[in-house]
């Protein structure tokens, strides 16, 4: 292994506030910290694929490789904590329908299901490599994925073995809809779903999601597959209050879930709760995007003192799209949050989500995972929206892009 100095970086991201301005580890103090860590005219160390120093360019220590960031800003790659990227298909013209008016149920999933169901292997590998990539070249650098597009035993085990082949971070989730053929008799389908089905998937997972909603689980339903889940050796996350009022964020508390997505209808002793317990709170602002749904209202979590990741639930029905930064920049213009708050959310916050410490940060010990931004400020990304601003990607210590 050889050591390199990325330098001459303008605004470096670490998102540990002892290490930025208004630090004492800091020479330069401008009268407060920054959640984000932000060092200013700064260098990051990386030896392997791990961080080992971070601070001023001027008191950088000498290594074998030096590489100029060029006045540029640099962040932690981004942890996209929540998306669905093994599938077939396409839902294009539901997606035109709604645009014209008509409104989202969770209906449609089983449009792309019938697909996934009827692809090859091949195909859905393809497609799953298609999306990573595209993330990657996007500055996402640990990606999340889901099963939920199968609903049958061998569907959903060869989706997450599938999966588990190129992330670490695999969710069971078949408990995505009721499987259409036991649309007559769902008590069938969760003893499935919390017996054969999950014997067949828990080797090639990681966690256990459920959607929590009308017209797909309902909180017993969801409580009787998240705890089998758990028997099993999966950890807990949720699709929770997306579409109404519901009794998800309370399950997702009461069972240590890593995070309740979507969160977009909350009560007081939803915020309460989540504010109380160690459950993130995932807001997936691209599924409001792309349904013209209401907004969740991150300022209200926030200010309550709940840890809020964003991700983008990359899947082809309710959020077509692998950019984070777009995610930010949504984040920023209608959820209420600073640029701050939106990129910690979309690294340290992601991170949080999926229970790691070792990605999400740019501090000695973690993975080199890290983003050059072709600005000067991670402010950019919510200031520029649209922009491919992302001009190097390091992945484990390796450019990649």
């Amino acid at each position: 292994m050889s050591s390199t100095v990325i330098t001459d970086i303008a605004t470096l991201v670490t998102n540990d506030p002892s290490l930025g301005w208004g630090s004492s580890r800091s020479s330069k103090f401008d009268g407060g910290g920054s959640p984000l860590g932000l060092i200013r005219d700064a260098a990051v160390v990386v030896d392997g694929d791990r961080v080992v120093w971070t601070g001023e360019s001027s008191k950088a220590p000498a290594t074998d490789n030096r590489v100029d960031a060029g006045g540029r800003s640099v962040l932690p790659g981004f942890v996209d904590s929540h998306s669905h990227l093994v599938f077939a298909g396409d839902r294009t013209e539901e997606f035109n329908a709604r645009m014209s008016g008509r409104g989202y149920t969770a209906g449609g999933i089983r449009t792309t299901v019938a697909a996934t169901r009827a692809a090859s292997d091949a195909e859905l590998e393809a497609n799953l490599t298609r999306y990573l990539s595209e993330a990657l070249s996007q500055g996402t650098t640990t990606l999340e994925t889901k099963s939920g597009y199968g609903l049958t035993v061998a569907d959903e085990a060869r989706a997450l073995r599938l999966a588990a082949a190129h992330t670490d971070e695999v969710t069971y989730l078949g408990a995505h809809i009721v499987a259409p053929e036991h649309a007559d008799d769902p008590a069938a389908y969760v003893a499935l779903v919390t017996g054969e089905m999950l014997d067949a998937c828990a080797p090639h997972a990681r966690w256990i999601d459920v959607f929590c909603e009308k017209g797909a689980f309902d909180g017993d339903q969801a409580r009787a597959i998240l705890t089998a889940g758990k028997a099993k050796g999966l950890h807990p996350r949720i699709h929770a209050n997306q579409l109404s009022y519901g009794p998800g964020v309370q399950l997702a508390v009461e069972l240590d879930a890593a995070s309740a997505d979507h969160c977009t209808h909350l009560t007081d002793a939803d915020v309460d709760a989540l504010a109380s317990g160690d459950t993130v709170a995932t807001l997936l602002p691209g599924a409001e995007f792309s349904t013209r749904a209401e907004w969740p209202d991150a300022r209200r979590l926030l200010d309550a003192g709940v840890t809020v990741a964003l991700s983008t639930d990359c899947n082809p029905g309710s959020s077509f799209t692998s950019s984070v930064p777009f995610c930010v920049a949504l984040a920023v213009r209608d959820m209420g949050m600073t640029p701050d708050e939106a990129v910690w959310s979309a690294t340290a916050g992601g991170a949080a989500a999926l229970r790691r410490t070792d990605v999400g940060r740019l501090t000695p010990g973690a993975y080199a995972d890290l983003t050059l931004l072709d600005a000067p400020s991670h402010v950019h990304l919510a200031y520029r929206p649209g922009v491919p601003l992302v001009s190097g990607v390091w992945r484990r210590g390796v450019r990649v892009v």
